[in-house]
């Protein structure tokens, strides 16, 4: 469901994509819910984490890696952070 539910947020404008853009939105609680590839580094996961708590967005870790996350996300570069916005 989880692939699922990425793929179908990827047709609305509700996706960020990238650790920069999804902290940044964390911070100012904009974020709903973090998608985190199964090798994403462990410091960037603890961020998310951290920040995940202040702004109550619920933090799932995937079992795909960065780069499998990427194609699901039509991407040519590896992703390891996805929110979606509140």
């Amino acid at each position: 469901m989880k692939i699922g539910e990425i793929k179908k947020i990827l047709k609305s404008e509700k996706l960020l994509i990238g650790t920069d853009r999804v902290l940044k939105n964390l911070r100012n609680s904009k974020v709903e819910k973090v998608f985190v590839s199964s090798n994403c580094a462990k410091d960037v996961f603890d961020d998310i984490n951290h920040f995940a708590s202040f702004s109550e967005a619920s933090v799932e870790q995937l079992d795909i890696p960065n780069d499998e996350l990427g194609v699901v996300c039509k991407k040519s570069f590896s992703v390891s952070v996805i929110g979606i916005l509140r």
